[in-house]
């Protein structure tokens, strides 16, 4: 079954499909970003916080930086691994970066691990 990215039943999917992963033997680079995330779209915004490679509902305070994009590219970056898109959007401006940009540069000069990998792939199959 596939689940409408960013719904209540998608986030229990996604949850369940991280708990079942494992280690996902997450690089350190991608481990000592910690970022909030805030991704806009017609049903109003959904905040995020991302650590160790993995993200969790809601913001938090003492993050030093926080991301805003829109849902479709959130959806093309996240669950379709295309990070191109992202790159070419931040040049045209299609992402705000408030705080530290050092980090997520740093982060997106990572290769992800093979068990992230595969999680990647299990989200976009449940994705709708």
């Amino acid at each position: 079954m596939r689940y409408a990215f960013l719904s209540e039943a998608w986030f229990t999917q996604v949850d369940a499909l991280v708990a079942a992963a494992g280690d996902l033997q997450i690089p350190a680079a991608m481990k000592a970003v910690e970022v909030n995330v805030t991704i806009t779209g017609a049903g109003g915004d959904t905040p995020l916080f991302m650590k160790d490679g993995l993200f969790t509902r809601g913001h938090r305070a003492d993050a030093g930086t926080t991301l805003t994009l829109p849902v479709e590219l959130a959806r093309r970056i996240f669950v379709d691994g295309d990070t191109a898109a992202g790159v070419q959007a931040f040049l045209e401006g299609a992402i705000r970066v408030d705080g530290d940009l050092a980090k997520l540069v740093a982060m997106q000069t990572v290769e992800p691990s093979e068990p992230q990998k595969q999680l990647t792939r299990q989200i976009a199959a449940i994705t709708a």
